[in-house]
């Protein structure tokens, strides 16, 4: 086993216990989103208009709601968890007391989150697929997979972010101006399309954006290889600029 992964074994049994508690974050809310935007709001839609981009309204929301609870539960994970470690319960200081080092400890934490993440969009997609919400099953396990980069994306910039906070405001900040306005504004809901010329462009620069057009477009077998292939690699130089930064930033708070 990996020093990494030692860290990993650490935040999954105290996980064991308190699985429970994320239940409704992280699987029933998105859940009661799909039921009630997609079945319920749907139905008026499709009543209306017929079809979003040709697609029922439930099928076309499903892979834009799997890529943001994605991007949500890594936000979860890498807010208030990563303060406490340092702060309050200081677990990564008990870590760093064995033989992990600096970036065993962020990996190990981040390794967590990826599995968090995977857990949650693999939940999401049964149900899905369980409602026929799927437009294909091939197209669903793709899907699948770019909502877990699209997760795992996140992880690594908002841990570099929340390494540096004294306190919990810079968390309400990001929520109320980052997660929310780009939970509705970066085409999980509607096409991005459908916004005014004057902030249309601002949802093309979001990350979410890239996250959910990737989804949308292998679930649904739409879009050119090469816009998809620019969706992941985004997602991709993200994430790994995340982890870099986060490296960084866990170096200056945790070192002695």
């Amino acid at each position: 086993m990996t020093s990494a992964a030692r860290a990993t074994e650490y935040w999954l049994t105290s996980y064991r216990r308190t699985w429970r508690g994320t239940a409704v974050s992280s699987v029933i809310t998105p859940l009661l989103f799909l039921t009630a935007m997609g079945l319920g709001f749907g139905g008026y839609v499709n009543s209306g208009s017929g079809e979003v981009d040709g697609f029922r309204y439930a099928v076309f929301l499903a892979p834009g709601l799997l890529a943001a609870w994605a991007m949500e539960t890594a936000l979860e994970e890498t807010t208030w968890p990563v303060m406490g470690a340092i702060k309050w319960h200081r677990i990564y200081y008990a870590m760093l007391a064995t033989p992990l080092t600096v970036t065993d400890v962020l990996l190990g934490h981040l390794g967590f989150v990826g599995i968090r993440v995977v857990i949650v969009s693999v939940v999401f997609t049964v149900v899905t697929a369980a409602l026929g919400l799927a437009h294909s099953v091939a197209g669903a396990l793709l899907a699948l997979l770019a909502a877990i980069l699209t997760g795992v994306s996140f992880a690594g910039p908002i841990a570099a972010f929340s390494a540096t906070r004294e306190n919990e405001r810079g968390f309400a900040l990001l929520y109320r101006f980052g997660m929310i306005p780009m939970f509705l504004f970066s085409g999980t809901f509607f096409p991005v399309s459908q916004l005014p010329d004057a902030i249309r462009w601002l949802a093309y620069f979001t990350p979410l954006w890239h996250g959910v057009a990737l989804c949308r477009g292998l679930a649904l077998g739409i879009g050119s290889a090469a816009a998809l292939a620019l969706h992941a690699l985004v997602l991709v130089a993200m994430g790994v600029t995340g982890v870099l930064a986060a490296r960084h930033t866990y170096r200056r708070r945790l070192e002695l």
